[in-house]
C-alpha cells in the first residue's frame, strides 16, 4: 500500500458555509468522505488532517517524513503567505501534490502566488473535490514509476 498524508489547511473546515458560490454547498465531512473513497478505489492508504494553525501544519509535515510516501496539501490561505510550510515540505523531501478547490489564478491578485508550488510536483486547481482524486492518482503514478525503476 502506498501511504499518503492529506493536509487541509485554514478554513477548510468551513466548507459549505464559507462562500458557497465559490466553494460549493458540500461540507468538510463530504470532502473527507470523497477523499477516503478515492483513496480506497486507488488502493492507497491515506490519513486526512485539517488544521487552522500554520505551526500544526508544519509539524504534521515534519512527522510525515518517515510515515508516508507522499503528501497532498491544500493549505488554504497559507498557500499565499507561508514560507514555513514551503520549508517544511522541502525538508521532508516527499513528493507533493498541491490542491485548490477554486482556480487561484483567476481570483484576487494576492491569491495568484503560491509558495507551495515552488516545491510541489503538481498543482491542481479549480476542480473542486475531484482535484483531490487527481492528486492521489498523480502521486500513485509517480510512486509506481519510482518503484519500478
Amino acid at each position: 500500500y502506498m501511504k499518503i498524508l492529506v493536509i487541509n489547511g485554514v478554513n477548510l473546515n468551513m466548507l459549505g458555509i464559507r462562500e458557497p458560490d465559490l466553494y460549493g454547498k458540500q461540507d468538510y465531512k463530504s470532502l473527507v468522505k470523497f477523499i477516503k473513497n478515492s483513496a480506497k478505489n486507488l488502493d492507497i492508504k491515506c490519513k486526512i488532517m485539517q488544521f487552522n494553525e500554520e505551526g500544526k501544519i508544519v509539524t504534521a509535515i515534519q512527522k510525515a517524513r518517515t510515515k508516508f510516501d507522499a503528501i497532498v496539501i491544500n493549505a488554504g490561505a497559507y498557500t499565499h503567505t507561508s514560507v514555513a510550510i514551503l520549508d517544511a515540505l522541502k525538508a521532508v523531501a516527499l513528493p507533493v501534490a498541491e490542491v485548490h478547490l477554486t482556480d487561484i489564478a483567476t481570483r484576487e491578485e494576492f491569491r495568484k502566488f503560491s509558495y507551495i508550488s515552488l516545491y510541489a510536483d503538481v498543482l491542481i486547481k479549480g476542480e473542486g473535490f475531484n482535484g483531490y482524486k487527481k492528486a492521489l492518482e498523480f502521486l500513485k503514478d509517480k510512486f509506481n514509476n519510482s518503484v519500478s525503476k
